[in-house]
């Protein structure tokens, strides 16, 4: 396979990691809920003249199907991005990024649950194992305090973003539609920017100005519109379940950029937690033998962000 095919998959993961930081550098320039709707609003704008007339002819099975897009609109964009968004005023960078990372494994175990796909060996330990690695980051170090409730607001909301965007994936897998995946992105989007509609007016609507716009245009169309051409390049090329194990990177690449841009420092239950959440998110995507004897396997669902 030719190496140029890894790079779509790279590039996504890179930018969705810088995303992380933006999420960090929101904090103090613009509310959670102007950023989460006016991204999705500049994403929609952009992505308007090029798929519009596709959506169009499309409309009728968009209509038949809108309760399914409005719920994938409203977990993948809405609660995915804007629980981000909230998560990064008590949470840092680097956790928001080891935490992003357990999306494929969390996607594996709702698999089992919702698609009655035969949960594996790989899936059951690598299980384990995360959960392990989340109890680390989550209690800094120390997993005896989540007994006395000690967990940052954002750490925890982090997780059911996690959960929201495994869901989404999962959900994708499940609802297959004859629409094309820009006309279906499209029609996510729509969704989400009128999911996101009355959080914004009901504010506080921060105004749009030379500290914050280029924080909305990352999110906007790096974040929104060039990872998602570049994660359909990546599933093309190499598959999904290639293309997936990718997002393990997002831990090293989220800290790294957080180190450079923002200064924060890694402690030691940072390497900890990441490595076990690592650890099993690769044992849960490779090692696949059903846990029962008898049952085939059935390759994990992956999606992107």
């Amino acid at each position: 396979m030719p190496l140029i095919y890894f790079l779509p998959p790279l590039a996504t993961v890179l930018i969705w990691s810088g995303n992380m930081t933006i999420n960090q550098l929101t904090v103090g320039a613009i509310a959670p809920s102007s950023i989460a709707f006016l991204r999705w609003l500049l994403a929609l704008i952009v992505m308007t003249p090029f798929v519009l007339p596709a959506a169009i002819r499309h409309r009728d099975e968009i209509r038949r199907n809108w309760p399914k897009l409005a719920l994938l609109g409203l977990l993948g964009m809405g609660l995915w991005q804007g629980l981000g968004y909230i998560a990064a005023e008590t949470t840092t960078a680097t956790n928001m990024g080891i935490l992003a990372a357990m999306v494929p494994l969390l996607t594996v175990l709702l698999s089992a649950l919702i698609l009655r796909e035969p949960p594996t060996r790989g899936g059951v330990a690598g299980g384990v194992l995360a959960f392990i690695g989340v109890t680390v980051l989550l209690g800094r170090g120390n997993p005896l305090s989540l007994l006395h409730l000690e967990v940052a607001l954002g750490d925890a909301l982090m997780v059911i973003a996690a959960i929201c965007y495994a869901l989404y994936g999962v959900m994708l897998k499940r609802w297959a539609m004859n629409l094309p995946p820009w006309v279906m992105l499209y029609a996510q989007v729509c969704f989400a920017v009128l999911f996101l509609l009355p959080p914004y007016l009901l504010g506080p609507m921060t105004p749009v100005d030379s500290q914050n716009i280029w924080l909305i245009l990352y999110a906007g169309i790096p974040a929104s519109v060039i990872t998602t051409f570049l994660w359909m390049r990546a599933v093309r090329q190499i598959g999904a379940n290639q293309a997936s194990i990718f997002i393990n990177l997002m831990p090293l690449f989220s800290a790294l950029i957080a180190m450079f841009m923002l200064g924060e420092q890694i402690a030691s239950f940072h390497f900890t937690g990441g490595l076990l959440i690592l650890a099993g998110v690769v044992m849960a995507q490779t090692l696949t033998r059903p846990l029962v004897r008898g049952v085939a396997p059935k390759k994990p669902s992956s999606a992107g962000q």
